[in-house]
């Protein structure tokens, strides 16, 4: 049975630079077929009661008042969402009436786009809002009551320094949010920052500087009200991002929408990308998915492991014995030893996790855990 719900919205009101995900400008998009289409999709799901539900995008809350209430009443007749509701948002299109639509359909929990608090960094990423922006969202949402707000970070971006990611940290821990995501840019292909980069037009700070932020991160969120249950996550206890943990616990999830992903009945799939294609299919009574596959016992257990390592409390000897009827030494025993004696894992009390510096060459150990 999922127990979880990822809704994809892929229209935005601008491209951002960094952005690799399945979107499209808004402007003369076909957005209210394509809503018809997505609630088409939605009603094929076996299970009515979730317990987390994320709808994410694109920007979800590009749409119309009109246009996000009747995707909200279709979710509200669809399912019933047991525990977490959250909605991606930007923070200059959160407006009083989206933010109430939203309180009254049950969304308990806003994602906000902030990315960095430094307008001239906002200007390069291609981001539509202003620092201003931010604390007016954060306030809106507070004042309708949204039991929690999470703010996105991002560092190691172009031209950044730590004095500007640090002076960001500051702004998002004083405005007393319940959770803050922090990643590193990466480049992606078919991104406008991948192309200028190829072409000498855009430059990184250096590896360096880039461990340096994370450390630092690291420490700051070490002296405030949030704490660490993730690489990239930091929450004031009981806000922690559920629906997350979903995937980090390999566990089964619903995705529905253009370029959606999901993982059903030990099947891994994903939704054709481009808008026009996704809703011809689903309106010729077709499945929208491009691919899928089954994912073997050998794929699991390596899920498990380097999707379960990303979390601060690790991944426990004893359930992956219940799970696959293997230790985790008995499958990965070398590789444990290694990493262990490296000091980049940790093994106590039933747990294996990441240490300090594991973390921060994370994509090193995980690697370490596929077996192909």
């Amino acid at each position: 049975m999922a127990k979880s719900v990822y809704i994809h919205i892929p229209f935005c009101v601008r491209i951002c630079t960094y952005c690799d995900f399945n979107k499209f400008y808004i402007a003369n998009q076909p957005v209210d077929e394509y809503l018809d289409c997505l609630i088409k999709e939605m009603a094929t799901r076996e299970d009515k009661i979730v317990e987390t539900m994320f709808v994410g995008g694109g920007t979800p809350t590009a749409l119309s008042e009109l246009q996000l209430e009747k995707l909200l009443q279709a979710i509200n007749d669809l399912f019933v969402i047991t525990k977490e509701y959250t909605f991606e948002a930007n923070p200059d299109e959160l407006t009083e009436a989206k933010i109430k639509l939203l309180k009254q359909y049950g969304v308990n929990r806003l994602s906000l786009g902030v990315q960095t608090f430094d307008d001239e960094l906002l200007k390069v990423l291609g981001r539509t809002h202003h620092s201003g922006d931010i604390e007016k969202a954060v306030n809106l949402s507070r004042k309708h009551q949204i039991d929690s707000v999470s703010l996105d970070l991002m560092f190691h971006l172009p031209g950044q320094t730590l004095k500007q990611f640090d002076d960001s940290l500051n702004k998002a821990l004083a405005l007393d949010v319940d959770h803050i995501s922090s990643y590193a840019l990466i480049l992606e292909p078919k991104t406008q920052f991948y192309n200028l980069y190829r072409k000498g037009k855009l430059k990184l700070p250096n590896e360096d500087l880039g461990e340096e932020m994370y450390q630092h991160l690291k420490e700051k969120m070490k002296n405030s009200n949030l704490n660490q249950y993730e690489i990239s996550n930091f929450s004031k206890s009981g806000h922690e991002s559920l629906h997350n943990m979903v995937y980090w616990k390999n566990e089964e999830y619903y995705g529905f929408g253009a370029g959606a992903h999901g993982y059903i009945k030990g099947v891994r799939y994903g939704n054709i990308n481009p808008v026009n294609q996704y809703i011809k299919k689903i309106s010729h009574n077709e499945m929208p998915k491009l691919q899928s596959s089954d994912v073997s016992i050998k794929e699991q257990m390596e899920e498990e492991m380097f999707l379960g390592l990303r979390m601060t409390e690790g991944v426990s000897k004893s359930k992956f014995k219940n799970k696959f009827k293997r230790s985790i030494e008995d499958v990965f025993g070398d590789h444990v030893n290694e990493l262990t004696s490296r000091e980049l894992l940790i093994d106590e009390n039933d747990y294996l996790r990441l240490s300090n510096r594991g973390q921060n060459i994370g994509n090193e150990v995980f690697e370490r855990f596929l077996l192909s």
